[in-house]
């Protein structure tokens, strides 16, 4: 049975929502860390997180007070200034990439991880110049539903309603250094990858193959941009996805978890490369307002506080060894806290989802076969086993 104030079974207009996201199948009223509640005050264990976004869990107290104390002093100001909450953030971002990668580098703040891959594909062209502005990006790759993020997304099929796409894109097959080393001539600027394919299907890359790609990029004066959308922000048990393979790149994106639901997104690049932006070559109206700043901060001093990072490395083993113990699991990959658990036998993960759902575990089906799990890196052993005690309820 759906749980909503509103038939979602009705065609065309009465749904109030246009039909990208297909019928509703619950309205959620409530959440408390890794909880949430529907309109029947069914409660259910959220291993999804809105697509690795409430990394803290829902409603957490200092991001609530953080929210709330800054909408009681300064919501937003033009960018012809700027606000003290802004920059405290981007001082706390930049410091947070230094340690990361040992450079010096500058922020833009927006509203989406979209817009933070629209923002680093406009300095990839700023940098190489006219005739050098081709961006190459990986098949499986997810960028951004936004007209050039779409183009730089390595899914053809996500394309096809919406032909021609912008030019300058070229994909090649995630993990061949040899494809990418051969599609690169002097009109590419910049290559884009994920550290993880979330939406290609939890799919980690190779330490080895992001070393290759950076050392190509160095050696031929292109920009390494690194998309961590979705694995930013202690999700992979790091602070950044790229950690792990121990490169440094030019360009960072950033959104979901840094605002713990609340929408906001980020651009870090290197001081070199940031600096080929001049006054008007890009902008927001929303970029770096007081509200969503406050927010970043409060999410990094919480992380901090708990280190989020090696929480999310041991609740990610944890998930990963009660995951792998099941019966009808044959295989469960990913890093830190977004892992995905593929099927035995080819089983349908939408089916297995749908009956998920229908017993209180929010998941996804991120390919046919494999389930996503991303539940909150403050989720408990307690919780894990309750999930994964409804997971073998479904699959036994």
């Amino acid at each position: 049975m759906t749980s909503h104030a509103f038939d979602t079974t009705l065609a065309g207009a009465s749904c109030p929502f246009m039909p990208v996201f297909g019928a509703p199948q619950v309205m959620f009223v409530r959440g408390s860390g890794t909880e949430l509640w529907d309109v029947n005050g069914k409660r259910y264990l959220d291993f999804l997180c809105g697509l690795a976004v409430t990394s803290l869990g829902h409603s957490h107290p200092a991001i609530t007070e953080a929210i709330s104390k800054q909408a009681a002093t300064l919501i937003h100001v033009s960018n012809f200034f700027t606000n003290d909450a802004a920059t405290t953030a981007a001082l706390t971002l930049r410091e947070l990439l230094a340690d990361a990668t040992g450079q010096q580098g500058q922020v833009f703040f927006c509203n989406s991880g979209a817009e933070a891959n629209e923002t680093a594909l406009k300095l990839a062209r700023k940098f190489g110049g006219r005739g050098r502005h081709v961006v190459v990006s990986a098949f499986g790759s997810f960028h951004g539903r936004t007209l050039a993020a779409l183009a730089a997304t390595g899914q053809p099929a996500k394309h096809e309603p919406f032909q021609p796409m912008p030019e300058g894109f070229r994909h090649v097959p995630f993990g061949d250094l040899g494809a990418l080393s051969a599609a690169i001539d002097p009109t590419v600027s910049a290559v884009l990858i994920e550290t993880v394919q979330g939406e290609g299907g939890v799919l980690p890359a190779d330490p080895e193959y992001l070393r290759g790609i950076r050392a190509l990029c160095t050696e031929r004066g292109m920009l390494m941009i690194i998309d961590e959308v979705q694995t930013g922000f202690a999700r992979t048990g790091r602070w950044f996805g790229f950690e792990h393979s121990g490169v440094v790149p030019d360009v960072v994106t950033m959104a979901k978890a840094m605002g713990n639901g609340f929408p906001v997104g980020a651009v870090w690049a290197r001081n070199e490369v940031a600096g080929v932006f001049q006054p008007g070559d890009h902008g927001s109206t929303y970029s770096g307002t007081a509200l969503a700043t406050a927010v970043v901060s409060a999410v990094i001093a919480q992380m901090k506080m708990i280190d989020a990072p090696a929480l999310a490395a041991r609740r990610g083993v944890y998930l990963r060894d009660r995951l792998s113990a099941l019966p009808g699991v044959a295989d469960v990959r990913g890093q830190g806290l977004l892992l995905a658990v593929e099927l035995a036998g080819g089983r349908d993960a939408k089916a297995v989802y749908s009956e998920l759902l229908e017993r209180g575990l929010v998941t996804n089906a991120v390919t046919a076969t494999a389930l996503r799990l991303a539940p909150p890196i403050t989720v408990s052993e307690a919780e894990i086993d309750e999930a994964v005690a409804l997971i073998a309820g479904v699959l036994g």
